[in-house]
């Protein structure tokens, strides 16, 4: 998932209407027609906060989509902002408590994120409007946004993160697609010796940090593992903690990563990727549109390898809606979100985003390509329970266990910490919970 729950800026567009779920005829701000009126017939404008775009082309997507809302429902009009994630971070808790905050806004799910939002009183009951509108959210998604018994928002798109790879150059190198880590290791010797780099690996933001050691660990212990680290059964001083965030420090010192990595970018790396200059790349299923639009190459996509095997994907979910407790109009936010969790625009999310949301979507008749279809397929088995999958760390702990996670890779790519060291500062901030 993206930071935060959101894993990514260059996926900003699947923030705007990262959503999800099958929904009924409307509630009590949806006419017989399938729309809503504003209430007493008078102009209600709705103020729906992303995180900022990155492209006028994105701009003009969430536009239009959200201008079929407005035709469909006369009297409401959505006003949207924007803001940066870090930004949002900062000043969302802060502009709903004063009431002065969005009506409807996108964020991430988990106990940091939502969780925190609700502990504090600042998010709306869906509980009622799930009944009403019908929504049907797969149960593991559900949960997540899911506090106290009580439902607090709509759940992000379903996305899975492991490394990306470009098949034609793999091809050209005489590379095996890997299939335990040795297979990589060797891969990445092979990269380096033609004068490439193995892994275009970024953490000058922090939060990518937390997806290295979530795809690492998941596929060395396994979604059982993970859940035993999380519940605090195992502390995160274990061996097999240690022993992977030494990994990393011992592919940054081999040069398998990206030089200085803690001073590249997100799009940094994205841009080696996309020039060939990087032959992997670890990162989630929603990066799929990003190497469909910009690269002219095949590109693969496994799991990061255990050294047994071929691993786990790590599994989670993306940012979806929420609504104001402090909202004036609760009836059109409603109405907003019982749009954005339609099945209509779970298939236009799909077809136009090649997101997942976490709901079955018919997707007869779309066209879709051989990389989005294994995303689909990965998908399909996260919302069946039929595959196991890992755990994306940072959207089910605290925000003090993820400053320690962040600080604590960039420390271990930076060599200014130890692996002991930084699994001590974990366990210390997990057992502050």
């Amino acid at each position: 998932m993206r930071p935060t729950n959101l894993t990514a800026p260059a996926a900003a567009i699947t923030l705007l209407l990262g959503l999800a779920a099958c929904t009924g005829s409307g509630g009590t701000a949806t006419d017989a027609g399938g729309g809503a009126t504003a209430a007493g017939g008078e102009g209600v404008t709705i103020r729906y906060l992303i995180e900022q775009l990155e492209d006028a082309e994105a701009l003009a997507l969430l536009e239009t989509r959200l201008g079929e809302f407005e035709a469909a429902n006369p009297g409401i009009t959505v006003e949207v902002e924007s803001l940066q994630l870090d930004s949002m971070r900062t000043v969302l808790q802060t502009q709903l408590r004063s009431g002065d905050g969005p009506d409807v806004f996108n964020w991430g799910s988990g106990p940091s994120n939502a969780g925190a939002l609700a502990e504090a009183g600042l998010l709306y009951d869906l509980t009622e409007a799930y009944e009403e509108y019908g929504w049907e959210v797969y149960d593991f998604a559900k949960e997540r946004v899911t506090f106290d018994g009580t439902v607090y928002g709509v759940p992000g798109e379903m996305e899975t993160i492991g490394i990306f790879y470009n098949k034609d150059l793999f091809a050209e190198l005489g590379i095996e697609e890997p299939t335990d880590l040795a297979g990589l290791e060797a891969a990445a010797q092979a990269v380096q010796e033609a004068g490439l780099i193995p892994l275009a690996v970024s953490d000058q933001e922090g939060w990518q940090g937390g997806h290295l050691l979530s795809m690492a660990l998941s596929s060395r212990i396994g979604s059982d593992g993970m859940n035993a680290l999380l519940d605090g059964t195992t502390p995160w001083t274990s061996p097999e903690v240690v022993e992977t965030l030494q990994l990393w420090a011992d592919y940054n010192e081999a040069g398998y990563l990206t030089p200085s990595p803690t001073s590249v970018s997100y799009d940094s790396a994205g841009a080696l990727f996309y020039s060939g200059e990087a032959a992997m790349i670890p990162n989630g299923s929603w990066f799929v549109d990003s190497i469909e639009t910009n690269t002219d190459f095949e590109a693969g996509y496994l799991p990061f390898p255990s050294e047994d095997g071929a691993g786990v994907f790590t599994g989670g979910l993306g940012s979806g809606p929420f609504v104001s407790a402090q909202t004036a109009h609760p009836e059109e936010s409603l109405a907003l979100l019982d749009f954005l969790a339609s099945p209509e625009h779970g298939r236009w999310m799909v077809d136009n985003l090649d997101v997942i949301p976490p709901f079955p979507v018919d997707t007869e008749g779309l066209e879709a390509t051989p990389l989005f279809e294994q995303v689909l397929a990965d998908t399909e088995q996260l919302a069946s329970g039929s595959g196991d999958f890992g755990q994306n760390i940072d959207v089910l702990t605290t925000d003090e266990f993820n400053e320690a996670l962040w600080d604590g890779m960039q420390a271990i790519l930076t060599g200014q910490s130890t692996p002991e060291q930084v699994a001590e500062s974990l366990q210390a901030a997990a057992s502050a919970e």
